[in-house]
């Protein structure tokens, strides 16, 4: 049993509705992990997570960065210590690689929104929900 149900996993960019997805999980009392929500990885990063400009910043800091590597490092715990994993779409080439390391775990793979093309390594998701109420209704079910 993992310390979070749910990994949520998308791109900065993608903020107001992956902080929507938050909300469904907080509202249902369902443990999760999200980047967007985790103060003390950009706290102990040297980043702020209220900056608007937080892309922009952390794309434009370079790999060896100290910075870089403990996002890295507590993003990375969260999808181990979760049990489930959740690609909120559209996500960056970051998110794609997480999803495909959550797979990798073994765990089960979601994903909620629009996809630009077939691709059919999509196919790792055992669900692509269209929209939040899907969703939604979908952890209310299973009893998630």
């Amino acid at each position: 049993m993992g310390k979070y149900k749910f990994f949520i996993a998308g791109r900065t960019r993608n903020k107001e509705n992956i902080l929507k997805i938050c909300d469904i999980f907080e509202e249902l009392n369902i443990p999760h992990y999200c980047f967007l929500k985790n103060e003390d990885s950009h706290k102990e990063a040297g980043l702020d997570i209220n900056d608007n400009h937080l892309a922009d910043t952390f794309e434009s800091l370079g790999l060896e960065n100290p910075s870089v590597r403990t996002i890295f490092e507590h993003d990375l715990k969260g999808e181990k210590d979760s049990e489930n994993f959740l690609l909120v779409l559209p996500a960056g080439k970051s998110a794609h690689i997480e999803a495909g390391i959550a797979y990798g775990l073994g765990k089960k793979c979601y994903a909620i929104g629009e996809y630009d093309v077939t691709d059919s390594l999509y196919l790792i998701f055992d669900k692509i929900f269209k929209d939040e109420k899907e969703l939604k209704e979908f952890l209310e079910n299973e009893g998630l």
